[in-house]
């Protein structure tokens, strides 16, 4: 017969000490599972607050998407000018007044630019020029330089009388053609220029001519270059109140 550690013989029965000892492992085994049933709620508790933290950081790492809308700028109002007549201006004429809500109306025509007005002396303009009061006080430079024919330059200063016969006439004319066209004048003259002085000098302009033609102005004509005796209209100044003496 099989005994124990005291030398009792073993008949399958348990012991005191044996069934504590039991009793201990089992409840160990016991806490040591509800410890693990405890620990698994938890565990996953852990796991969604850690998952929603992550969700809000890459909420917050990702920019939100700002919608950016161009303005566009109004188309610009037209502008009526002053010689159309706009809708308000014949509302007031007919007397009938606008439907409400209704939108206003354009212009009914854009009209052109009127061209600026021009003084013109035959193929020259002249709108710089200003009037002439005293012919004898004229200088050199107060007029409009002009080219005229046969590579002559020339001025011309003030402005045309209405009824003006210099108009006719063109820079470089000789003397005797001008006569033919516009008569002869009322008083005329030579006098001699700065150049005549210059030594070795054979250009032109050396001495000049006078003609004075009475409510129409003065025309004054320069030497030709070299020996020559003719003369070319060089400048003609405008003078509706010239008296017709030099």
């Amino acid at each position: 017969m099989p005994s124990d550690s005291h030398g009792a013989p073993w008949c399958g029965l348990v012991y005191p000490a044996q069934v504590s000892v039991s009793s201990q492992q089992e409840q160990v085994m016991n806490r040591s599972a509800a410890s693990k049933w405890l620990s698994l709620p938890l565990f996953c508790g852990v796991l969604a607050i850690s998952g929603c933290v992550s969700n809000e950081a890459k909420k917050t790492d990702v920019p939100e998407k700002t919608e950016t809308s161009t303005a566009t700028k109004p188309a610009p109002t037209p502008v009526a000018s002053s010689a159309c007549k706009d809708s308000s201006a014949a509302k007031k004429s007919t007397g009938k007044k606008p439907a409400k809500g209704s939108a206003p109306q354009a212009p009914a025509c854009a009209p052109e630019e009127a061209p600026a007005k021009t003084t013109s002396s035959g193929a020259y303009d002249l709108s710089k020029n200003k009037p002439v009061a005293d012919s004898s006080k004229v200088e050199a430079g107060q007029g409009t330089r002009v080219k005229g024919i046969n590579d002559w330059e020339g001025e011309i200063t003030g402005i045309p009388a209405a009824n003006s016969k210099f108009t006719r006439l063109k820079i470089g004319m000789p003397l005797q053609q001008v006569f033919d066209l516009i008569g002869q004048p009322t008083d005329q003259g030579a006098y001699i220029t700065g150049k005549a002085f210059i030594p070795f000098y054979f250009g032109s302009d050396k001495s000049r001519w006078e003609a004075v033609y009475k409510g129409q102005g003065r025309l004054i004509f320069a030497d030709q270059a070299g020996f020559g005796t003719a003369q070319y209209l060089i400048w003609i100044i405008h003078n509706s109140n010239e008296y017709g003496y030099r």
